[in-house]
């Protein structure tokens, strides 16, 4: 019974009540407040009575064909560049391998021919220091004989190797013209090399 029924039967039950009072002499403010309790009651009834509506569950929605194509084609691209990236990645290292070993094998290499040069430079070197104590040995007119026959740069090495007073004999012994080319080669070595004036010089 909904709360208007009950409304209009408690107001109908008020006006038959009201004439019983005028009749029975009974107060009318008691009895307005039974009519009111007895209202409310029913009202309380009423509401328990009412069932509590649940909310509906939201239907599911279904994914649109071709937003799913484009998620599963997006998927495939993002393997694809996976798999390339692992790819130029593997890549990568094999070259960075490879790259060591190379520069290994070029340290290698550059060690062997560094000591190599070394050791032509020390035969170099006790070649020549052997050659000068022979000059030097001789007498200065033997030596001076020789030297003018030898190539002209290999006369200046030997003479420039020699201390002053192992070379000075020789020198003064050697032809005129040659003496004096060796003299200005040696002259001229000393200086820097945009200063120097190597030509016209006579050996003969």
């Amino acid at each position: 019974m909904s709360k208007f029924r009950l409304l209009i039967l408690s107001l109908a039950s008020v006006g038959a009540v009201k004439a019983g009072l005028s009749l029975s002499g009974a107060s009318f403010s008691e009895l307005g407040l039974d009519l009111v309790a007895a209202a409310e009651a029913a009202g309380s009834e009423e509401a328990e009575t009412v069932e509590v509506s649940q909310p509906a569950e939201p239907e599911a929605c279904e994914m649109p064909d071709d937003i799913f194509e484009a998620i599963s084609h997006e998927r495939e691209l993002l393997a694809v560049q996976k798999e390339e990236a692992a790819q130029r990645r593997a890549e990568i290292d094999l070259a960075r391998e490879q790259l060591s070993i190379e520069a290994s094998q070029l340290s290698d290499l550059k060690a062997e021919l560094q000591e190599v040069l070394a050791q032509v430079e020390a035969a170099h070197q006790g070649d020549m220091d052997r050659l000068i104590n022979l000059y030097r040995n001789m007498k200065p007119a033997e030596a001076a004989a020789i030297m003018n026959e030898l190539d002209l740069e290999v006369t200046v090495t030997l003479l420039g190797a020699m201390e002053e007073r192992d070379a000075a004999p020789i020198l003064a012994q050697l032809a005129p013209v040659r003496a004096q080319a060796i003299s200005r080669i040696i002259f001229e070595r000393a200086r820097l090399p945009g200063d120097q004036r190597l030509e016209n010089i006579r050996v003969e």
